[in-house]
């Protein structure tokens, strides 16, 4: 019997993937949120795929507002989309003062 894939839906293409394919983004306890690349993480978590149509998908649409229950500044979407673009998946999402 094959082991079973965990499945998550991405909120910017609504399409479900193999949850190793995409990229979560928490809400940690503190109201922090950043990117999480290994997904152990604590938090509130969300999937988007590493492709920035989906990003700008999930923005459009405030699914990323909707799901972790508060508003996202705009300079924390800004370092978001940076972050899906770069290599570097696990720093803090803060907006650079």
């Amino acid at each position: 019997m094959p082991k079973k894939i965990p499945m998550r839906q991405c909120l910017g293409c609504r399409e479900m993937k193999q949850k190793r394919e995409l990229i979560r983004v928490v809400r940690s306890p503190e109201g922090e949120v950043l990117l999480d690349s290994r997904g152990k993480k604590p938090g509130r978590g969300a999937y988007v795929c590493p492709d920035a149509d989906c990003l700008k998908r999930a923005v459009k649409s405030k699914a990323l507002s909707r799901a972790f229950g508060v508003d996202i500044p705009p300079e924390i979407m800004e370092e978001l989309s940076s972050q899906i673009n770069s290599e570097d998946n696990d720093q803090p999402l803060t907006p650079k003062s």
